[in-house]
């Protein structure tokens, strides 16, 4: 059999087919969103995934403020935080995050999701997060998704 008949074709930032995707958060559980993100994000949906390089869509969430936590997890659940300064360490709950803005919670819980280095930090810029129905993206007519039709 011939090895050069089927090559591997690898993205690169020229070739990535990237589009805008609305993903409603309304009665969706935290967690279980945010990982279908995160992958919408990194490209893993799509055929032409290559890990090195931004091949995921801009993803906009919409009703944030409607998302769900099971259980406690809005007050017990805890996240840290370290200033940098002797006993800067601080505390701080799910609600806390959602009542400065519900960006920083998604941020927060999107981001553990993506890879820590440059092109982790790189897709977390193709987040964008509103608290309503309304976002400013129109223009780039985004297209609406059911994310729960994703595994």
């Amino acid at each position: 059999m011939d090895t050069l008949s089927y090559k591997t074709i690898s993205a690169n930032k020229a070739t990535v087919q990237k589009e805008w995707v609305v993903v409603d958060a309304t009665d969706q559980v935290l967690g279980r969103l945010s990982a279908k993100v995160a992958k919408l994000l990194r490209g893993k949906y799509k055929p032409s995934y290559t890990p090195h390089v931004d091949c995921g869509d801009n993803v906009i969430i919409i009703n944030a403020e409607k998302v769900v936590l099971t259980g406690k997890k809005w007050t017990d659940r805890v996240y840290l935080k370290f200033t940098g300064y002797p006993g800067g360490q601080r505390k701080f709950s799910p609600a806390d995050l959602q009542k400065k803005g519900d960006a920083k919670l998604f941020n927060r819980v999107v981001k553990g999701m993506l890879p820590k280095n440059k092109l982790g930090a790189k897709l977390l810029g193709n987040l964008y997060v509103y608290a309503g129905s309304e976002h400013p993206h129109q223009a780039q007519q985004p297209k609406t998704i059911d994310i729960n039709s994703l595994k």
